[in-house]
Order: structure tokens, then C-alpha cells, then sequence
């Protein structure tokens, strides 16, 4: 732990969460002050409670659409902090019965896909804030856009709308700046623990500052700035927050909500840390159970006090992977950071410009989607490279489990492949003929085997080599058995090498009928 790069890691860290807890609150048509509530709690408890070093939990853009239509469809928004409070039990549940291992069923291309997704979509949904266009709420990272049209449409209709110059010009020389402190940033001395990005949103305050004074043309307008709700006071702080209906305890539609929040957070946790074990330079594993444990925790902390669902978010990960942290210290002072400054500075925070704000989160996204990541995954070959594409265009084009469910699902096709081609040798002489099982045999190898017999011509010498095997399944069984009961009408002479049974009898439910072994 060197709190020396975790303390300024996590301020930015925390200007970054900033505008995304509030944008995912309003994606998910909840209160603003439920994003920032979920925002403290997954960088304080969450934080705490983890193991992992650097991912870092808090409202996420993943389950906004699930939580906008519970919102719809439940009576009130308590019913809704009931349904998160039974979610935060379940996945402590999970953690228990040790579900987390879960996680490591799925492949490192998938993994990758998704991290070079996230660039993608940091940088295609960030460009508008950018320019200072309204069109894509901060916080959304679906495809479709609510209004209609998608992530594309918005970006044509950003360029033949009214740009604002202003926020155009604080995020350009804001992302040159990023792009040039991070080949010229000292390495030793005091400026080497300086994060760039929090140069960024100093200089975007103080810019804007002087366009008021020199340039009344260039200054941004409200809507592009931070937008942090004020309370104006303790007690009215403490009167944004909302407690769940826990009269409500026996609403079916309140338990599916719970249920389904439970699952979809559980996975997306479980795979955002994997994937911030990817991009951790020490290469750290973390406890997938007790990070379980740890949002459980989490979301029954953030239900009982008004906060939308957390989970590990890979955005913020990856901003605190960025600039610099080292341990999990940064994740929970960026939630101490988040709760001083809704409550102390909350007039100064509404200084900030979101086109700062995106210039750090395009600066993320390339480093996540770098041109080298493709071209090494096709270096890797077709069973890297497609799983690893099918993932980006996927999440792209729909959302984040979808797209992991796309490349799964490819990956394992490609795994299934591997395992049936190839599985049966067939070798002819003219004299005898070798049938090898070069693997155990199951129903998907059941054509290979027959392809293989069926080639044998009448009256040889049939070598039947089943010695690389420890299990047969019954259908290659029943397939063997017909072909050496046939064997004496075709003036064949078998012989079976290897006994599979021996090794897998309690499987092996169908006697292996032999001419001859040996």
C-alpha cells in the first residue's frame, strides 16, 4: 500500500464517479441523490470489505434499465430499496454457498472483449459531453437511446447540431494534455504522484471562469456542468435519504425485482473484478467469494439508507487502474471523498465541466481499447480473435451480459469444436485396419466414430485402440458393439485395446463386447 499515489488516485477517482452515479440515478428514473448514496456506499463498505486492490463498486450503468422498469413497476421507490436490501442478502447467500468461482468459467477473450468494449463505449458515449451536446445522458451506456435511435444516430446528430465551443475546446486540450502528461509526467519528485486528470477539471473550472470574464461566448452552459442536488444543511441532507417499505415483504413482484437484481449484479461484479485482474500491473487474484460477500453487504447497506444497486463497476476500476493506485485504500476514500463533497462543497462541484469529465474517461477508453489489444488477439488465432470481436460488437450493440453471454457462448462453441475434430485416428494398411479414440468419447463424437467404421473394408484385421481413454459414454458403447457384432458377416477379426471400464465403471453402464482384447 503506498498512500502517497492511493490519496490523489482516488480524488480523481471520485470526480469521475461523480457525474456517473448522478447520470445512472437519472438513466434509472430514480432520485439524483440515490446515484451518490450508492456512490459512498460502494467506496466506503464495499470497499472496505473487499479484497480486491483495485476494482471500485458503486451505482452501475449496466442495471439501470432492470431498475427502471422495477421503479415503473412497483407501487413506490421504498418497495424498490426493500427489493436492493433482499438482493444485498442474496448475494450474501451466493457468497456462502461459494458461487463466486463462477467467474473463472469464463475466457480471457471474453475478459479482454469486454475491457476493449468499455473503451469503446467510454469513448463513443463521452464524445457528446465532449462537445457539449445534450443528446446522450451521462451515466447511459445503453445502445438504444430512450427517445429513440442509438449510440450512433446520437453522434450524427452531435455533429450537425449546435455545438458549444467552449466545453469543445476545454475537453481538446484537456485530452492532449492526458495524452502528453502520460509520456512526460516526471518519475521522480513530487509531480510523479500528480494525476493528470485532476489537472484537467482544475484547468475545466478555471477555463470556464475565464470565458465569463473574456469571452462571454465560450462559457458553458448549466446543463454541461455537474450537477450535484444541494441540501443546503445537515437535516436537509439527512432528509434526502429514504428507507425501504418493509411492509411490502410479501410482494411477489418485489421478490422476482430482488431475485433478478441479486443474479444480474452478482455477475457483473464477479466479472468486472476478473476483468480488473486483467489490467492490475501486479497481476493480483481476488477472493471472487468474499467480493460477494462484500457487495452483499453493500446492497443492503445502500437499500436500507435510499441508494441504488452496486456493483464493481469496470469504468471507475479502470480510472483508478489509470491513475495510479495501488491498493483498495483509493476505492474507500473516493467514497469519503464523494459524501464531503455533496455535503461541504456541493456549490463548487457545480463548477465542473462535464467536457473535462469526458476528456478522462476517452483518455481511459483508449488505453482499454488500444489499437495493439486487437492486433494481438489476432496474432493469437481465430479462437482468441473471434470470441474476443463477437464480445466488443456484442456489448456494443446491446448491452454488457448480453454481450459476455455472445462471446461465451462463442467461446464454448469454439472449445466443443476442439474437442471434436480430430478425436478419431483412422490409419489403413493392406492388411489391417487401426481405429484410435485419441480422447474420452461422448455423444459428440458419435459421427467421427461412425465415419471411422464405416470406412473399415471386409476382411481385415481391425485394431479397435481405445487406450487413451478413461470413459466411453454409452452411445460410442452401443456404436462399438453393433460394429463387432457385425464383424463375423464381414470376415473382420476386432481387437479392442484398452478396457475404459476400469477406470470409469460407475459410468459405463452398457458391457463393452470384445472379439478379443489385449
Amino acid at each position: 500500500m503506498d498512500w502517497r499515489a492511493d490519496v490523489p488516485a482516488s480524488i480523481v477517482v471520485a470526480l469521475v464517479a461523480l457525474p456517473l452515479c448522478l447520470g445512472i440515478a437519472l438513466a434509472s428514473g430514480a432520485p439524483l441523490f440515490s446515484g451518490l448514496i450508492a456512490g459512498v456506499v460502494g467506496g466506503v463498505i464495499v470497499g472496505a470489505l473487499s479484497r480486491s486492490p483495485l476494482s471500485v463498486s458503486g451505482p452501475a450503468a449496466g442495471l439501470s434499465a432492470i431498475v427502471f422498469a422495477a421503479i415503473e413497476r412497483l407501487p413506490s421507490f421504498e418497495i424498490f430499496l426493500l427489493a436492493v436490501c433482499l438482493a444485498g442478502v442474496i448475494q450474501i447467500l451466493l457468497s456462502v454457498s461459494r458461487a463466486g468461482v463462477l467467474a473463472e468459467f469464463v475466457p480471457s477473450a471474453v475478459i479482454t472483449g469486454m475491457l476493449a468494449a468499455i473503451g469503446l463505449l467510454l469513448i463513443l458515449k463521452q464524445l457528446p459531453h465532449a462537445v457539449g451536446y445534450d443528446g446522450d445522458p451521462e451515466g447511459d451506456f445503453s445502445f438504444v437511446q430512450p427517445g429513440g435511435g442509438n449510440t450512433f444516430t446520437t453522434l450524427a446528430t452531435m455533429v450537425g447540431d449546435n455545438l458549444q465551443l467552449g466545453a469543445l475546446l476545454v475537453a481538446a486540450i484537456s485530452l492532449v494534455f492526458l495524452f502528453w502528461w502520460d509520456k512526460a509526467k516526471p518519475k521522480q519528485g513530487p509531480l510523479k504522484l500528480l494525476p493528470g486528470p485532476l489537472v484537467v477539471v482544475v484547468f475545466g473550472v478555471a477555463a470556464n471562469a475565464l470565458f465569463a470574464g473574456v469571452a462571454p461566448g465560450l462559457v458553458i452552459a448549466p446543463s454541461h456542468l455537474v450537477q450535484v442536488p444541494i441540501a443546503g444543511s445537515a437535516e436537509g441532507l439527512v432528509k434526502l435519504l429514504r428507507l425501504p417499505d418493509f411492509g411490502a415483504i410479501t410482494d411477489g413482484a418485489m421478490w422476482v425485482t430482488a431475485i433478478t437484481l441479486a443474479i444480474v449484479a452478482s455477475l457483473e461484479s464477479l466479472l468486472s473484478v476478473k476483468a480488473v485482474d486483467e489490467i492490475d500491473p501486479e497481476r493480483r487474484v481476488t477472493d471472487k467469494n468474499r467480493e460477494l460477500l462484500a457487495q452483499g453487504v453493500g446492497n443492503l447497506a445502500s437499500g436500507l439508507i435510499g441508494g441504488l444497486p452496486v456493483t464493481s463497476v469496470i469504468v471507475r476500476s479502470s480510472a483508478n487502474v489509470d491513475a495510479g493506485a495501488t491498493s483498495k485504500l483509493s476505492a474507500v476514500l473516493h467514497g469519503f471523498w464523494l459524501l464531503l463533497s455533496v455535503a461541504l462543497i456541493p456549490a463548487i462541484l457545480n463548477l465542473i465541466p462535464l467536457s473535462a469529465l469526458a476528456a478522462v474517461l476517452i483518455a481511459t477508453g483508449y488505453k482499454l481499447a488500444k489499437p495493439a489489444l486487437f492486433v494481438e488477439r489476432w496474432k493469437q488465432g481465430w479462437t482468441q480473435f473471434i470470441p474476443f470481436v463477437a464480445t466488443v460488437v456484442a456489448i456494443l450493440l446491446t448491452d454488457l451480459l448480453i454481450g459476455i453471454c455472445v462471446g461465451l457462448a462463442i467461446g464454448i462453441a469454439f472449445v466443443i469444436r476442439r474437442n471434436i475434430e480430430n478425436a478419431i485416428t483412422y490409419v489403413e494398411t493392406d492388411e489391417a485396419v487401426m481405429v484410435r479414440a485419441r480422447r474420452n468419447l461422448y455423444f459428440v463424437h458419435k459421427v467421427q466414430l461412425q465415419q471411422a467404421l464405416a470406412r473399415v473394408p471386409d476382411g481385415k484385421t481391425v485394431l479397435l485402440d481405445l487406450s487413451a481413454t478413461n470413459y466411453v459414454d454409452l452411445d460410442n458403447i452401443d456404436i462399438i458393439n453393433a460394429f463387432i457384432k457385425a464383424a463375423a458377416f464381414r470376415r473382420l477379426r476386432v481387437v479392442v485395446k484398452g478396457d475404459p471400464r476400469g477406470r470409469a465403471a460407475p459410468l459405463i453402464r452398457a458391457p463393452l463386447t470384445r472379439a478379443r482384447a489385449t
